[in-house]
């Protein structure tokens, strides 16, 4: 730990002058004892006696058709309308209960779990088509998904197994996500968490899956995130980096991809596994004569489109056995999607280098290619593909190159504080004219940090702090004296103009700004160069947004106060 402290250390000050995103001072802070305002959610029902408190176990929340869906209380889903979830405390709308059967608990709790874990935890909730959810749950480990209504959230249809699609254990990472009609999932097979699985099923075509026990193909991952992007699904994750494996357990970023029309091998070689599966490291490092690389990979956003370019901004951290330290990295796709037409790699034997694969020894057609476009027209599906390219991606699912960040730099980097940033949503449609990007970055402490991303000939290559704000309240979320400040969960809610931030006992809706702190001051007002935040003609600062009628004035870009005067007793004190 020491020495990592160290190598950070010099490393930063390799690259102090270099023009990269060093630490900074957010504009403006809001602590506790000012966002305790903010209404939340703790799982009660208007009307009753809300005195008495349950564990909520939150596993994830969801705003679809403006109603947030809580996965919650070990066996519920509860539904709260957002427009109307205002004041101190926010009420729950609809409560759906799915237990588990007891023959499922008692088998359960006969292989040895404690009865606190024999529950039904909700751990995939998407929406299926316009007017059904695709519910999956734990089921006191033997996993079940189900089909709800969304308006009523009633129950569609026959209950089927959730093998393959949702995990036996709450404590599992998993994703999963439709697409043209079909479930790719992401999690683990079995009650022991030995069988990895990247996954496709429902929907017209084949069920396939990554091959089974080969530690090439997946060791031990961690699912982040699942992206649909053009002719494939890509899958985020963190494994154990087997070409890294004389050095032990050193864990590597990923980015995998599957193509949709994959309909697997031939009867010889991987029938009902992927002919597509490639997998490459994502890069998010400090540039300089000693790379430091922050690998541990907590969280991705969809794809983002930003000034003509699409791309997935990812939040990284370091080990937890070493000091806290974070960083936000930047990937084009089109960046992704070079990296899997690079060199392929390869380890001759056992105990030897991973090595390039000589690129003239690559059969053809190329191993991984989706079947039926302009480069594979021979092969219309690929099932006809021939052996040696199903028995090369067999053995060769890994790229050599990485997946470089872009500008080859973190977008932000934070190391001088005790917590790590572990989720990450994006507003690219900020501000009243809907042309400003605002990136917010939750953490392990209940600490939320937002961001101006600020434009440079089409690279996301700059960012201005806005805020700091911690938004967990210990009188509405803590349980018998007990904090849990992980954000597990956030959602940008627009239409609200709202950031519920989700921790294992309650939800709290949280603004997307704080224009009212600088009260009747124009200078703070125009210096907070908050995309959200504009001077009205009344003589205050407010919330704008793409309804506000009246005449404003900001200065985003550049926060100009000339003129403007210094401001005495006229705003909110920033406690």
């Amino acid at each position: 730990m020491r020495s990592e402290a160290l190598v950070l250390y010099f490393t930063l000050l390799q690259i102090a002058g270099a023009g990269f995103p060093e630490d900074s001072e957010p504009i403006s802070i809001s602590h506790g004892n000012y966002t305790k305002q903010y209404p939340a959610f703790v799982g009660h029902k208007p009307g009753r006696n809300n005195t008495q408190r349950h564990k909520l176990d939150i596993q994830l929340i969801l705003i679809m058709n403006r109603t947030l869906y809580i996965a919650a209380s070990r066996d519920h889903i509860y539904t709260v309308d957002t427009e109307t979830a205002n004041g101190d405390e926010i009420f729950f709308s609809k409560k759906m209960t799915w237990k588990s059967r007891q023959a499922d608990v008692d088998t359960c709790r006969m292989k040895g779990k404690h009865k606190d874990e024999c529950h039904n935890f909700i751990k995939v909730l998407l929406q299926q088509n316009g007017d059904t959810l695709f519910v999956c749950g734990t089921n006191a480990f033997n996993p079940s998904c189900r089909t709800y209504k969304m308006d009523s959230l009633e129950a569609l249809g026959e209950e089927i197994s959730g093998m393959a699609r949702c995990p036996y254990d709450a404590k599992h990472a998993n994703v999963a996500l439709f697409a043209d009609g079909k479930l790719y999932s992401a999690t683990v097979t079995d009650f022991l968490a030995i069988d990895a699985v990247i996954y496709r099923s429902l929907g017209d075509s084949p069920t396939l899956r990554t091959v089974k026990h080969d530690s090439k193909w997946l060791k031990e991952p961690y699912f982040v995130q699942a992206v649909n992007y053009g002719d494939f699904i890509y899958f985020f994750f963190r494994e154990i980096a087997m070409e890294y494996n004389t050095m032990g357990k050193v864990v590597f970023p990923r980015v995998a991809r599957v193509c949709k029309n994959d309909r697997g091998g031939s009867p010889r070689v991987l029938e009902k596994q992927w002919t597509s599966f490639l997998k490459s490291r994502l890069n998010c490092s400090i540039p300089g004569d000693s790379h430091f690389y922050f690998n541990i990979l907590q969280a991705v956003t969809d794809v983002i489109h930003i000034n003509g370019r699409d791309v997935v901004m990812a939040t990284f951290s370091t080990p937890y056995n070493s000091i806290p330290g974070s960083a936000v990295c930047a990937y084009d796709m089109a960046e992704v999607a070079r990296a899997f037409t690079g060199r392929f790699k390869e380890q001759k034997s056992p105990d030897s280098t991973w090595t390039p694969f000589p690129e003239e020894r690559v059969p053809k057609p190329r191993p991984g290619s989706c079947a039926g476009t302009p480069s594979m027209e021979r092969y219309k599906v690929s099932n006809e593909f021939p052996d040696d390219t199903l028995n090369f991606i067999k053995m060769h699912p890994l790229m050599d190159e990485a997946v470089p960040s872009i500008a080859h730099r973190p977008w932000f980097l934070k190391t001088m504080v005790r917590y790590r940033l572990t989720r990450i949503v994006v507003d690219n449609e900020a501000g009243p004219h809907r042309n400003h990007t605002v990136v917010f970055l939750g953490s392990e402490k209940g600490i939320i940090l937002k961001f101006l991303a600020k434009m440079n000939k089409g690279f996301l290559n700059d960012s201005l702090f806005l805020e700091e704000l911690n938004v967990y309240n210990p009188d509405k979320c803590s349980i018998d004296g007990v904090e849990d400040k992980r954000i597990i969960g956030m959602q940008i809610d627009s239409k609200s103009n709202a950031l519920w931030v989700a921790f294992t006992s309650c939800v709290v809706k949280v603004p997307l700004s704080r224009c009212e702190r600088h009260g009747r001051c124009k200078k703070s007002c125009i210096a907070s160069r908050d995309p959200y935040c504009g001077w009205v003609s009344e003589g205050a600062c407010r919330q704008v947004t793409t309804n506000t009628k009246s005449a404003f004035e900001q200065d985003v870009e550049h926060g100009n106060t000339d003129g403007l005067g210094d401001c005495q007793n006229t705003f909110v004190a920033l406690n």
